[in-house]
């Protein structure tokens, strides 16, 4: 094991639960090309970005001008369970895994702070699989600002270096190196399983 190393902070979003917001407009839209249309039109990456940072969503709905697309961004929180349907298991497993190796598992994660009490629902060991746990909703910023990792640190008592972080963001991950932790590239669990025995962690 890399002997600075005492803890993996873990993004949820794509590494250990599987998000698509399509799944979220299809009742309103019917088909995966409308909400890809609809979605491309509103700019729905840019308006999702800002709720994680704690802009309530519906002030986000009044800033989109036309009134069709504005009812159909209205039906995503009450729809939103239905686009984090899927845990991505292989990569949950590894958490007890690490955890037997006497590693610290926390986690940072882009929510909304008005979907997240859904994510809890959903997954209840979201609420029971970290010591600390840093929601941008709740904090009124998002990675890859380095107040943010800053909070983690603070909070669970450890120094950047100590930490290795895992995103499926490569900003992410560069902002958390720049930070001074030591980050990893999600892309599959089989690849991070790999990345974390090349470190000693597994």
């Amino acid at each position: 094991m890399t002997p600075a190393l005492k803890a993996v902070v873990f993004d949820i979003g794509n590494v250990l639960i599987r998000w698509d917001p399509v799944q979220a407009f299809l009742p309103a839209l019917g088909d995966r090309a409308k909400v890809d249309a609809f979605l491309d039109r509103i700019h729905f990456p840019a308006l999702n970005l800002r709720g994680d940072a704690g802009v309530p969503f519906a002030d986000l709905a009044q800033e989109i001008a036309d009134p069709a697309d504005r009812a159909v961004f209205s039906t995503y929180l009450p729809n939103y369970p239905r686009s984090i349907t899927e845990p991505i298991e292989a990569t949950w497993a590894l958490i007890p895994r690490l955890k037997a190796r006497g590693l610290q598992i926390h986690a940072i994660t882009n929510w909304s702070a008005e979907t997240w009490p859904a994510g809890l629902a959903a997954h209840p060991r979201l609420g029971a699989s970290f010591g600390v746990t840093v929601v941008s909703g709740h904090e009124g910023c998002i990675k890859p600002d380095p107040a943010i990792f800053a909070r983690l640190c603070d909070r669970a008592e450890l120094d950047p270096q100590a930490c290795l972080f895992i995103d499926d963001s490569a900003r992410n991950v560069a902002g958390a190196r720049d930070f001074g932790m030591e980050a990893v590239l999600f892309t599959d669990s089989a690849a991070l399983e790999g990345a974390l025995q090349d470190r000693g962690l597994l």
